[in-house]
């Protein structure tokens, strides 16, 4: 059976990975203790120390970051720049097989908002954004995660490691939704329609990212729900990890107007 660790396994996408293992086995860390989750503690601008987390694992979910976009340089570079690159080396020094590393739709978004001040607001006509589109970070938080995506590249083209770049939307629960989108403008509105990923979701694509056999490597994908207004391919996140999304934001909040597989293009 394949060990699986996870990073930033307290988190909310965190908690999702968990659930989409229930037949594997588990190592979970974090920076901080939770009454209500048993992890070990790591501090992952700590190389030495991600080096030995890592021994016997088969397979590392890469989610510990600091995950605000409207985060200022001096507090992403640690977590988000010195933090995927100890990942990538420990993985290295102790033969995982794969790094699930969790990007976002950040890194490709510039084109898309309302504003460069608004990385949470999309326009009406919003470009497709497929894997291969050229990086378009939002915020400094979008360029750390085409970082991510760079050194992913390099360490399964140079090294031989298996790497999914998944460039998660906007986890919310159904409510969460409703809500999110009772409160904003169109603009906002607009962007949690396009972006929505539900919990039921996360597990499935975090699971595919993680057990899919790959092609090659590395894989670029998109980690959002079959949403009618999505403008990120899922084309590719269908065929090359075998995801199938049945959530759909429009469905959610009571417009759809026809089902859609999620599998189309975009």
């Amino acid at each position: 059976m394949t060990d699986v660790a996870i990073t930033g396994a307290s988190g909310n996408v965190g908690r999702e990975a968990i659930r989409a293992f229930p037949d594997h086995d588990l190592t979970l860390f974090s920076r901080s203790e939770y009454e209500d989750l048993e992890t070990d503690l790591l501090e992952i601008t700590d190389r030495e120390a991600f080096v030995d987390a890592l021994e016997g694992q088969d397979v590392l979910i890469h989610l510990a970051a600091n995950p605000s976009p409207d985060a200022a340089w001096d507090d992403l570079s640690g977590p988000n720049v010195e933090g995927v690159y100890n990942a990538y080396e420990a993985a290295l020094e102790t033969d995982v097989e794969r790094i699930v590393f969790a990007s976002s739709n950040h890194a490709v978004n510039m084109e898309n908002v309302t504003s460069p001040i608004r990385p949470e607001t999309t326009e009406g006509r919003p470009d497709v954004v497929r894997p291969d589109t050229p990086p378009r970070p939002d915020t400094d938080y979008g360029v750390t995660k085409v970082f991510g995506e760079a050194m992913g590249y390099y360490y399964a083209r140079r090294h031989g490691l298996e790497v999914v770049n998944l460039r998660i939307g906007w986890l919310l629960s159904r409510d969460d939704l409703r809500e999110v989108c009772a409160e904003r403008d169109g603009a906002g509105e607009r962007f949690a329609r396009a972006m929505w990923l539900s919990p039921d979701d996360c597990q499935r694509v975090v699971r595919a990212a993680a057990t899919a056999t790959l092609e090659e490597s590395p894989v670029t994908a998109h980690g959002i729900s079959r949403n009618t207004d999505r403008f990120l391919s899922l084309t590719e996140t269908t065929v090359e990890l075998g995801y199938r999304p049945r959530d759909d934001a429009a469905e959610v909040l009571g417009d759809d107007d026809g089902d859609r597989s999620g599998l189309e293009s975009p």
